[in-house]
């Protein structure tokens, strides 16, 4: 007979109290413990009813392993292979979050749609009815073909929160990609929590990792995330799972980026980049020149930056705009980048190259959406501040790179030969770089390299006279 007992979980940290309190303990969060009740089992009927789940294991000598690499299943969208690492790993499960809306489960649906002309794929939603999907699909495929097409045969497509079903298809199926949309909607009937709680969450979860581990089927599964931008449910959900990816974007920006926050199988922070439309999620496979399409050149409060994102260098705008202030105490507001650094950046520009900015309101901006968190940046925000304040557009052709120091000195990045290179195949003609110690690398061909010492340098040769 199973044992069940009562406890209270916070549903923002997993922690357990076997009481009620008001604010969590551990992460501070305010009526988060919720009662729920535990069953505990020796072993699961569901782990007896199926065949590799909960199985015997049995220890293995090291050099008795079977060593050699197998063969990822390639993914026609290049920047979403790009994300994974050069495609899916068989037997993998990979965690898909971002807010409500934009755009996870049309990017899941358009990836399942181009595999499974080779693969066969099962879509479990528990969010939405089997015609709103199959509408989706239908504009989808309309956009990729500007014509009726017809859908592929091998895309299975079920309805379904119980896990106890989902596994009774998977078993019948035997796809060889499964994609759960989301895993806030699954849960195991042999728990008496509601689902998407931190115990199902949890346990679901776990299950299908262990599903994924046993029968080398690839899992997707999509994840909500919480107003603070993180994925609801247990942080232990991001430790279960193999791969983390965040779709980012602002509502009103066309521009979607895929991110990698963990890859146990290939880098992190790379970084895809998709632009929504109706006919679904296109590839940028050029991010640097759509960001830069619409620029004004010679207007003051311009500065043109190069940020890694992963192995990708991105050119991005930097806009800043300084007004005189109306109140004793300016306002600092920054869109795009960290807003310390926003603030170490001006107390620099105030301190060392005596610009009057106690009287200005300062507001950066980073077009197209980007969050930028390198300090390569530093330079191009405090070339666009400053050519702000004294109405001096930057030159035109004219990329900046560089860490600010406190004393005003510029400090070296990394990878700075293939930001160069980045910036010369977009036609830019010179860049401003900090002053390095050792010329052992010749710089790149086809750009103008201008070396400076510290900030004062560097805007005296970036602003136009």
């Amino acid at each position: 007979m199973a044992k069940t007992k009562t406890q209270y979980i916070c549903q923002e940290c997993g922690r357990t109290a076997p009481k009620a309190l008001g604010r969590c303990p551990q992460c501070g969060a305010w009526d988060s413990m919720v009662e729920e009740i535990v069953v505990e089992e020796s072993k699961s009927a569901l782990s007896q009813a199926l065949p590799g789940l909960g199985g015997f294991s049995v220890p293995k000598r090291l050099n008795e392993i079977d060593g050699d690499s197998e063969e990822r299943i390639s993914v026609p969208i290049e920047e979403f292979s790009r994300v994974l690492g050069g495609g899916v790993v068989p037997g993998s499960i990979v965690l898909i979050g971002g807010d409500p809306g934009i755009g996870k489960s049309t990017l899941m649906l358009q990836m399942t749609m181009q595999m499974a002309g080779s693969n066969t794929v099962l879509y479990v939603s528990g969010e939405e009815s089997e015609r709103q999907i199959k509408m989706r699909a239908m504009r989808l495929l309309r956009g990729e073909q500007d014509q009726t097409g017809e859908l592929p045969e091998d895309l299975y497509l079920v309805t379904e929160t119980n896990l106890d079903m989902i596994l009774q298809h998977i078993q019948a199926i035997q796809p060889r990609l499964l994609v759960v949309d989301s895993i806030q909607t699954v849960y195991r009937p042999d728990l008496e929590s509601s689902a998407g709680s931190v115990s199902q969450v949890r346990e679901s979860a776990s299950k299908l990792r262990e599903l994924a581990k046993s029968s080398g089927i690839a899992v997707f599964v999509i994840g909500h995330v919480t107003k603070q931008g993180v994925i609801a449910g247990p942080r232990v959900l991001e430790h279960i799972v193999d791969t983390v990816l965040y779709l980012e974007g602002d509502h009103f920006q066309a521009y979607r980026l895929l991110r990698s926050v963990k890859n146990r199988f290939g880098a992190t922070s790379e970084v895809g980049v998709f632009e929504m439309h109706e006919r679904g999620m296109i590839e940028v496979t050029n991010p640097s020149e759509a960001f830069l399409a619409e620029r004004l050149t010679n207007a003051p409060g311009s500065a043109i930056a190069v940020t890694m994102e992963g192995t990708r260098p991105l050119l991005v705008e930097i806009q800043g705009l300084t007004s005189h202030t109306n109140f004793g105490n300016p306002r600092r507001t920054a869109n795009g980048v960290d807003f310390n650094r926003l603030l170490l950046i001006t107390a620099v520009l105030s301190r060392q190259n005596n610009l009057h900015l106690s009287e200005q309101d300062i507001f950066v901006n980073v077009v197209g959406g980007l969050r930028i968190d390198e300090p390569a940046a530093d330079l191009a925000v405090a070339a666009a501040i400053a050519s702000s304040l004294w109405d001096k557009p930057v030159r035109a052709d004219l990329v900046l790179i560089g860490e600010l120091g406190l004393s005003g000195e510029l400090r070296m990045v990394g990878q700075i030969n293939a930001r160069l290179r980045e910036a010369a195949s977009l036609g830019f003609k010179t860049a401003i770089v900090p002053h390095r110690l050792h010329n052992k690398e010749r710089w790149p061909e086809g750009i103008e390299v201008q070396e400076a010492r510290s900030l004062k340098q560097a805007l005296k040769l970036a602003l136009v006279e």
